[in-house]
């Protein structure tokens, strides 16, 4: 706590601070009070602490109002689907974080089960968010009597226009029988349009596997889907700037929900805060009601003629070098270029240069251009980031990687 206590604070955030002292005070007393634990929940669900990232005093004041109370939570009050998740992750974090000064024993911390998770949220999608807004404005216009409105104002104005123009018509007729005579214009000549220049033709992109863009991804967290018993649902960062549709922020970072069929194939515990290879411009597809926004790769055994994939592995991800950063690009060597924005499904760009994609005796990842004949050379490309650092797996020679 000393080193809270002389942390710099600026005025804004001192006041925030005391507010949040203020609320512990009042969980102390009412620690099962609804409305003080939605507001609170809601609060950290895109912050790492109550102030955001910058741990304080506030977070150690929640933590010894709630804690007690917390402990005899039920799973559905702590991950259910009226549960407060984001409370049980803050109090975790503050309990295991050495920053806080706590030291509480083992046997007096609150038990969490990262596997117990009986609710996932599915993404919220802006676009159609905006949409059911648009339309509701539009449905509650029209209920207040709004578009009778427009249709009077309408009417009235039609009426007063026409009015106008018959006066002027009477007007020039009166005007033309006074001097005996109509004036007509001598007709224009018709101008000859000059021929419209030719447009250059569309040079067309060959196809290769540099349009499938691939790159870092840090997997955050990864739970299992409350659906579907082969799926895991990951938190993945992945560079994409702030406001990019189909993500979301957490812990501070810019994240993709992702969703791969690695349950029973890779254990849970290796999917948590590590570095992974993704394909990050297939177009989203739905997975049992959660959207999946990209791809993890991983290599599995090449099958052999008349063999059938029985889905049980081995399966190993493909690892990035140690200093590779999320969102940096991966590409295969002799093959580079700027991907594609969002692959077209129709174009199967995916599907024909995937089959080229294995691993080499020494566990490297590699793309072979004697398998696809569409990449255009015969050329075995090693998968590197910018700097030289090649991707690898753990211990499959000749694998499929996808």
């Amino acid at each position: 706590m000393a080193a809270l206590d002389s942390q710099k604070l600026s005025p804004t955030e001192e006041t925030e601070v005391q507010q949040w002292i203020t609320t512990s005070e009042r969980l102390k007393s009412s620690p099962s009070d609804t409305s003080i634990l939605d507001k609170l929940n809601s609060h950290l669900t895109s912050r790492t602490t109550l102030l955001g990232t910058k741990p304080s005093k506030a977070d150690v004041a929640i933590y010894e109002s709630l804690a007690p109370a917390v402990k005899s939570w039920t799973p559905e009050q702590r991950t259910g689907e009226q549960g407060h998740p984001h409370i049980l992750r803050h109090l975790d974090f503050v309990q295991n974080s050495g920053v806080f000064g706590l030291n509480v024993n083992d046997s007096n911390k609150i038990k969490v089960d990262l596997d117990e998770v009986l609710y996932v949220k599915p993404p919220t999608d802006a676009k159609a968010e905006k949409e059911r807004l648009k339309k509701e404005k539009a449905a509650a216009a029209a209920a207040a009597g709004g578009e009778g409105v427009t249709a009077t104002l309408f009417d009235r104005t039609k009426a007063v226009t026409e009015a106008v123009k018959g006066a002027a018509v009477d007007a020039k007729d009166k005007a033309a029988a006074a001097v005996g005579a109509t004036t007509e214009k001598p007709k224009k000549e018709k101008k000859e349009k000059a021929p419209k220049p030719q447009k250059a033709p569309v040079v067309t992109t060959p196809p290769s596997p540099h349009l499938i863009d691939l790159r870092v991804g840090h997997i955050l967290k990864a739970i299992k889907h409350p659906e579907a018993d082969s799926l895991y649902v990951s938190t993945i960062a992945m560079g994409d700037k702030p406001g990019t549709d189909d993500t979301s922020e957490y812990e501070g970072q810019v994240c993709r929900t992702v969703c791969s069929g690695l349950n029973g194939l890779v254990p849970l515990e290796e999917m948590q805060n590590r570095k992974v290879v993704v394909v990050a411009n297939l177009k989203p597809v739905k997975m049992r009601g959660i959207k999946s926004c990209a791809m993890v790769l991983a290599a599995s055994p090449r099958l052999k003629e008349g063999e059938v994939d029985d889905h049980k592995g081995p399966v190993e991800l493909v690892t990035p070098p140690a200093d590779a950063k999320a969102g940096d690009r991966v590409c295969f060597d002799g093959y580079r270029g700027e991907p594609e924005g969002v692959l077209n499904p129709k174009k199967k760009i995916w599907e024909t240069f995937q089959p080229g994609f294995t691993t080499t005796d020494n566990l490297e990842v590699v793309f072979d251009g004697h398998v696809v004949k569409e990449a255009g050379k015969e050329l075995v490309g090693k998968l590197t980031t910018a700097t030289g650092g090649v991707c690898t797996v753990k211990s499959l020679q000749g694998a499929t990687v996808r």
